[in-house]
């Protein structure tokens, strides 16, 4: 099965006027490349995780990660049937990890987590839009998250990608569900890059 992420797949949702952003958005992310993740990965993940500052392993995580542990690097890269994992790199390095799973409250659970660099680039955007979309064309419906109630940038973006997102906060976090929709996707995308495939 091929599933297509990007212009080809969301071409009857998207006007014109959004194609033309989507190329002037698109230069804040050039020289990234989106792939799905795998197991070559381990070393790349684990210098991502150490390079990551304490906030930003804590908003991810809900602790920190001083030393990953093998179980956890195995476990952000692997992909099967339940679950999928996607990489942002650039030179060779990891800046960016977005995986899914399906279960839970919605058809399928993810977590995103950028570099400290990376972050308010559009980086998060575009992996949570090619994560979906993956997660679309395998026929997922609902998306849901767990975020911490301190990641007001976060749940900003939920607001403006997901305004009618059910959330209910539990023990300090933000637990969210929402439709997966195509064109919010596709916008959010903001890709010029060729369709990421498997």
């Amino acid at each position: 099965m091929r599933t297509l992420i990007g212009e080809e797949y969301f071409a009857r949702t998207l006007s014109p006027i959004d194609r033309l952003s989507v190329r002037r958005n698109a230069e804040s992310v050039i020289g990234t490349q989106i792939r799905p993740a795998g197991p070559y990965d381990e070393a790349r993940i684990r210098r991502f995780l150490v390079g990551l500052s304490l906030h930003t392993q804590t908003l991810r995580f809900f602790t920190g990660i001083p030393s990953p542990k093998d179980a956890l690097v195995r476990a952000l890269l692997a992909v099967d049937g339940q679950r999928d994992a996607i990489v942002a790199e650039r030179d060779g390095e990891i800046i960016g990890h977005a995986m899914s799973y399906r279960g839970g409250l919605a058809d399928v659970e993810i977590a995103i987590v950028v570099t400290d660099e990376w972050q308010g680039r559009g980086l998060g955007r575009k992996l949570i839009a090619t994560l979906l979309g993956r997660a679309a064309g395998a026929g997922a419906t609902t998306v849901g998250m767990d975020v911490l109630g301190e990641n007001r940038k976060v749940l900003k973006l939920i607001r403006r990608m997901w305004p009618d997102a059910k959330m209910t906060v539990s023990s300090g976090a933000v637990e969210v569900t929402a439709m997966i929709q195509p064109a919010v996707i596709f916008a959010e995308q903001r890709s010029v890059g060729p369709p990421l495939t498997s």
